[in-house]
């Protein structure tokens, strides 16, 4: 699909971009275990449930992107669509963290000290140990874009939302 709508959009002129998502997210994101690392890491913790970490060491890492933010991506695109280009959507350096570091994070954040979980040497199937999303390309097109949501603003979002739930 990827390939077919870059092509499509270079040969016919059609305004089509193709976002390359890594880890989207926000309070509403409906994480699971081997989904929405944050997101479920988040219920696992505010729930004071187990969690599993795959592979690493808890080590690897990846860049968030609140669901705003990547809103906003694709609103500055609709107002001056490209044909068939390309995009990485993600945080970014600035909104990464491992696993190990967004625990502590989220304990701080939800005044916990949770450490519920145990750790596979198996990592998932096709993951990565690192990976960040280069932003420059989708910033030189749309100089009026950027992240407005920071990585710890996002998380203090989801502790929030799963806190709310438990109260109601």
């Amino acid at each position: 699909a990827d390939i077919m709508c870059q092509e499509y959009g270079k040969y016919f002129g059609m305004n089509v971009g193709i976002f390359r998502g890594g880890c989207l997210t926000g309070p509403n994101h409906a994480g699971a275990e081997l989904h929405g690392f944050l997101s479920y890491l988040v219920k696992c913790i505010v729930n004071d449930k187990p969690y599993t970490i795959f592979g690493y060491k808890g080590k690897q890492v990846r860049d968030n992107i609140h669901s705003w933010d990547l809103v906003n991506m694709f609103w500055e695109f609709h107002q001056n669509p490209k044909q068939g280009e390309v995009y990485n959507v993600g945080g970014g350096r600035d909104n990464s963290t491992s696993i190990l570091e967004a625990i502590d994070t989220i304990n701080k954040i939800a005044g916990k000290n949770w450490s519920n979980y145990s750790q596979s040497e198996h990592n998932r199937i096709g993951d990565h140990i690192w990976y960040i999303s280069d932003l420059k390309k989708f910033r030189t097109h749309y100089p009026n874009w950027n992240i407005t949501i920071d990585l710890e603003e996002t998380i203090k979002q989801m502790v929030d939302f799963e806190k709310n739930k438990l109260n109601k």
